[in-house]
């Protein structure tokens, strides 16, 4: 495919804030770095069951489906696809240009995997409690962008990513009723990009194929929301030393809070003329 990026860009903000909530770009990662994704992710999940998220209607087939979390520390192929350009200039234009990685993952789905609750991410995912969140929150500006990478062929059969069209618009936590009244399937070929708002409602659904299907998941986040995993712990430090300048500000090296400000340089620190 072209590697404008720059026109696809434009296409996927304006598909982001103004459209539907989505962007898929399909074939933006070769054969060779889809095998080696897949390689790694299955050695790492064929050997240990990690913490899953929106399974709990199926917990009697929740090791149907693999998570592999820190994928940062698993191999070049992973530190490529992070800081992708694609991700970077549309997020950077949606989350601010400071944004910050939340957590890079694969999920794994075996034959026979059921299909997620639908919900909306981190850090609305726990929106059916409004009580959590601050009085008036809504859908004003996004506090979330996702990547997902399809390691496999998404189809209909196999569970293919499910939304709901300009549901991020809502800023509500969905019904499962609405939500299957509503939803489409984002089918893809392997090495496909679908970037996404996380408001929007979603859901992994059932794999009722013969064969397994993985999906790599990005979370970004603005400069000011704190991760969900804790990669300023987890992330090795030949990871953080050798990193390009788009991952040292996805890491996060760069912010200065939060500080231990009676220790700071006396001095005014912010503002206009800081």
């Amino acid at each position: 495919m072209s590697n404008n990026w720059d026109n696809l860009a434009e296409e996927a903000v304006e598909a982001l804030l103004n459209g539907p909530g989505y962007y898929l770009a399909e074939s933006v990662f070769t054969v060779d770095e889809v095998t080696a994704a897949n390689r790694i992710i299955n050695a790492h999940s064929d050997a240990a069951q990690a913490a899953t998220h929106f399974h709990g209607e199926h917990a009697d087939k929740i090791h149907l489906q693999r998570r592999v979390w820190n994928l940062l520390n698993k191999g070049q192929v992973f530190v490529d696809m992070v800081q992708h350009p694609l991700v970077m200039k549309v997020f950077g234009k949606i989350l601010g240009r400071q944004f910050i990685l939340g957590s890079f993952a694969a999920n794994r789905l075996l034959p026979g995997a059921p299909g997620q609750e639908p919900h909306i991410d981190y850090p609305y995912w726990d929106l059916h409690d409004p009580d959590e969140f601050p009085a008036g929150i809504n859908a004003g500006f996004h506090m979330n962008c996702q990547s997902l990478i399809s390691l496999h062929e998404f189809t209909a059969e196999n569970g293919a990513t499910a939304v709901v069209p300009g549901s991020q618009t809502r800023g509500l936590y969905p019904s499962k009723e609405t939500f299957h009244d509503e939803h489409i399937q984002l089918t893809c070929p392997p090495g496909s990009l679908l970037l996404f708002v996380g408001m929007i409602w979603h859901c992994s659904m059932p794999n009722n194929s013969s064969g397994e299907r993985t999906s790599v998941l990005g979370q970004y986040l603005p400069k000011f929301v704190k991760p969900m995993e804790a990669l300023d712990r987890s992330v090795n430090a030949a990871v953080r030393d050798s990193a390009t300048p788009e991952l040292h500000q996805l890491l996060g090296l760069d912010l200065r809070y939060p500080e231990l400000l009676e220790d700071s340089e006396a001095g005014n620190a912010e503002g206009r003329k800081a």
